[in-house]
């Protein structure tokens, strides 16, 4: 148990300074952000408390507004895909449940699950925090294709990554 604390909180450290030091660099055309910590709170297990999810996804936004200079809308995205977390893992249940204290993985539930529920949990975060930033309709297109691109990229980096954590 202790180990594998140890490791999801190294995955923290990791994620946190990869999204920091090299992710929010880069940036194709003004239309690709790729984003990788959401997954800090995409893998907490299942039965997470509601309230420490919450926490934990403010707690992970702030993080990445304070080093990005954002006025606190990545905190609100977070904060946001972690308060829908729960009610996408209960459509998303499989036949027989969820195990008790697993996390969503792709090695548990497979490719397809984890790709539909990091999907939706990326499409939440990514069309609240680029909309919070505009915070405008006037392009909304513009901001759509934004959305779309970002989700993209996110989510090719997000399923590599889980590959990568799930073939140890």
């Amino acid at each position: 148990m202790s180990n594998a604390i140890v490791r999801y909180a190294l995955f923290i450290v990791l994620a946190l300074l990869f999204q920091i030091l090299i992710l929010n660099n880069i940036q194709f055309s003004g239309y690709v952000n790729p984003y990788i910590y959401l997954m800090i709170i995409m893998l907490l297990p299942v039965d997470f408390p509601q309230w420490l999810l919450l926490i934990a996804s403010f707690v992970t936004g702030f993080i990445i507004d304070v080093s990005s200079g954002s006025p606190g809308i990545h905190s609100a995205a977070t904060v946001l895909m972690g308060f829908t977390r729960p009610y996408i893992l209960r459509y998303m249940s499989p036949s027989e449940g969820y195990e008790q204290g697993s996390s969503p993985s792709m090695r548990v539930y497979g490719f397809r699950w984890f790709f539909f529920f990091a999907f939706w949990m990326v499409i939440i975060h990514h069309f609240s925090l680029f909309y919070l930033e505009v915070f405008r309709f006037d392009d909304f297109f513009r901001t759509l294709l934004r959305v779309t691109a970002s989700t993209g990229f996110s989510l090719i980096f997000i399923l590599i990554t889980e590959y990568y954590r799930s073939m140890r």
